[in-house]
């Protein structure tokens, strides 16, 4: 398998942050073969991933935590070379979204237009104004109490031009490895270059921080700009959902 280290840190990354923000909800969870995050009032986290391959006999409890759980999503990575997520489109799930798993060596820092304005999340105000925008770029909620309960574990950034927020990011760190999540900018503000230029501070930032690798989980919306800032693909996830 390929680039099977920066696939498992791309992962643990990722899951790491999912549980870090569900810990102080009470709301993640773990048994045998999988683990699970659901915040309620909140369209995330809210998934339910595994620790090693889906076999049948994890099945009937996978499907009675989705339906005990609304909103629930699996993210399947495609890593086993398996098919083992035919498991889950013969019991009724189906996809909802694909992403792809990429990552960054960090080396260099990116020259930026400095036409943008940062501010890293501390204050209640703060995390209500980024809990607003955040459904307009992304078409799900987070929850201001999300970012009240994690200010020292995440960055939450808010993103602002001419003194009016426009987008946000999160950075999550797991050792050596900076995880770049929720880049997002609002509908109106789109295809003025300022989803790459979020990318390029955050990588800035990344630097700064000590990091030396950057991972994200790209939409098809992003995927070109992530490439061209000299991102490289992993692998893919497709998430699922159950009707229920």
């Amino acid at each position: 398998m390929k680039n099977t280290n920066l696939i498992k840190d791309n992962i643990d990354n990722l899951t790491s942050f999912w549980k870090t923000v569900g810990n102080p909800f009470l709301a993640y969870h773990q048994n045998n073969s999988f683990e699970y995050c659901k915040i309620e009032n909140s369209g995330w986290p809210n998934k339910l991933w595994f620790k090693e391959d889906i076999t049948p006999d994890a099945l009937p409890k996978i499907i009675e935590t989705v339906e005990s759980n609304s909103g629930l999503v699996i993210p399947y990575w495609d890593i086993f070379e398996s098919n083992s997520n035919t498991l889950l489109k013969e019991n009724g799930f189906q996809i909802k979204t694909e992403q792809v798993g990429m990552f960054l060596k960090l080396n260099q820092k990116f020259e930026l237009q400095k036409e943008l304005r940062f501010k890293k999340v501390s204050t209640e105000e703060d995390a209500k104004i980024w809990s607003a925008i955040y459904p307009d770029a992304f078409g799900y909620v987070i929850s201001k109490e999300i970012l009240i309960q994690d200010y020292q574990n995440t960055h939450f950034y808010l993103v602002s031009l001419d003194k009016k927020p426009i987008g946000t990011f999160m950075l999550y760190q797991t050792n050596k490895n900076m995880g770049i999540h929720g880049v997002g900018v609002i509908p109106e503000m789109r295809r003025k270059g300022f989803a790459e230029e979020i990318m390029k501070y955050a990588l800035n930032l990344s630097i700064d921080l000590n990091t030396e690798t950057a991972h994200l989980q790209a939409s098809a919306m992003g995927k070109d700009i992530y490439t061209r800032l000299g991102f490289e693909d992993l692998y893919l996830i497709k998430n699922y959902f159950l009707n229920v």
